[in-house]
């Protein structure tokens, strides 16, 4: 026992003295549960919505509160054309696009069935479903409304619901789930070995007395940093590979898209990766604290990415932190590639806040190792 106790008064000595550890240790837990219990909700509000509304009559007007006021349904495009439309939904800017054609008001009118065409991007499953039962619902109820009035009134009479609400799912429309998850999948394994293979490039030097040795050499601070990224990149390229054979043999995974821009795609997004593992690298002083802040950005990169949860359904705040992510954008240039078949036309924002993204991390772990180094 006298044994023992010495050596547990040891090691909590040790711990005291890894304060960055401990702290990582008790304060990371806390940080991301009170995060994530804020941050993820399965019930997806706030869909950006594109309106083509050929109508514009009072009918009109009134269905489409129905929509705003639901909460589901944010109608913040109001288009002049189906191109229009096509081109935000495309671009991920909208996930609903509601129609209404020019005869709309004589048919409610005239008490006969309106057709309301509601498209719905499916490359995301689970906001998709909330969509379309969110439209059908408010269909339902606004059609009883309408019977009701016209049952209590004089002459009234009815030839069918007032409201025929027709849902056109794009891109999965048989909402297959490996064609959602298989994209996201990949993203997050080149996350996880990227980010966590680089975090320990500078620590592991530091720990095997071998950092000095790089220090004298006539390398630049930039050199080094592209020294320790270079070889991962192809590492990356091949699981990328390797991934997208596997999704395409076994899960009959379709590429509407360009596959050679899907690469170049990929390519900037194992460099923003690894740049962030070397930056993780820099601040780190042992493999423990390296591996642990690693994990830290493991974790929201699978819950605040739109991997597993519908990024409308968060709060304002954690949507903003989640574009913090390069895994955010890289999810929306997969899933837009292979889904929904477009190029560097729709999905310019996204290539350009990777390429941003990756020079800044880049040129922060440049200035960090310089103050190492000084």
């Amino acid at each position: 026992m006298i044994r023992l106790r010495a050596l547990l008064l040891k090691e909590f000595i040790q711990m005291r003295r890894d304060r960055l550890t401990f702290g990582l240790m008790i304060g990371i837990p806390i940080f991301q549960l009170l995060m994530f219990g804020f941050a993820i909700n399965t019930d997806v509000k706030h869909l950006p919505t594109a309106v083509f509304d050929q109508s514009h009559s009072a009918e009109s007007r009134d269905l489409l509160e129905s929509f705003s006021a639901s909460g589901y349904f944010d109608l913040d495009f109001p288009v002049k054309s189906f191109q229009e439309m096509n081109a935000l939904i495309d671009k991920g800017q909208a996930k609903v696009g509601i129609v209404l054609p020019p005869n709309f008001a004589d048919e409610v009118r005239g008490g006969r069935s309106a057709s309301v065409q509601v498209i719905v991007d499916a490359s995301d499953s689970m906001a998709a479903s909330s969509a379309i039962s969110t439209a059908m619902t408010i269909g339902q109820l606004r059609s009883q409304s309408i019977m009701i009035k016209r049952l209590e009134a004089v002459g009234g009479r009815i030839n069918g619901l007032p409201y025929d609400i027709r849902i056109r799912p794009w891109y999965n429309p048989d909402f297959v789930t490996a064609f959602y998850m298989v994209p996201g999948i990949m993203g997050m394994i080149l996350t996880m070995t990227m980010v966590m293979i680089t975090s320990m490039a500078i620590v592991r030097e530091r720990e095997h007395g071998t950092l000095e040795q790089l220090i004298v050499t006539p390398m630049k601070s930039w050199e080094l940093m592209l020294g320790k990224i270079i070889p991962y990149v192809f590492v990356g390229l091949v699981q990328a590979g390797v991934a997208l054979m596997v999704g395409i043999l076994v899960f009959d995974l379709p590429i509407r898209g360009n596959l050679i821009e899907l690469f170049l795609y990929t390519l900037l997004f194992i460099v923003a990766s690894l740049s962030l593992g070397i930056l993780i690298s820099n601040f780190s002083r042992t493999q423990m604290q390296a591996m642990q802040l690693s994990f830290f950005i493991f974790l929201p990169s699978v819950l605040l990415s739109g991997f597993m949860f519908p990024r409308e359904a968060m709060p304002e705040i954690f949507f903003q932190l989640g574009k913090l992510l390069p895994l955010t954008f890289y999810l929306q240039i997969m899933r837009g590639v292979v889904l929904k078949g477009v190029g560097i036309i729709a999905l310019w924002p996204q290539v350009l806040a990777l390429i941003i993204y990756t020079s800044i991390v880049l040129s922060l772990s440049v200035v960090k190792f310089r103050k190492k180094l000084a």
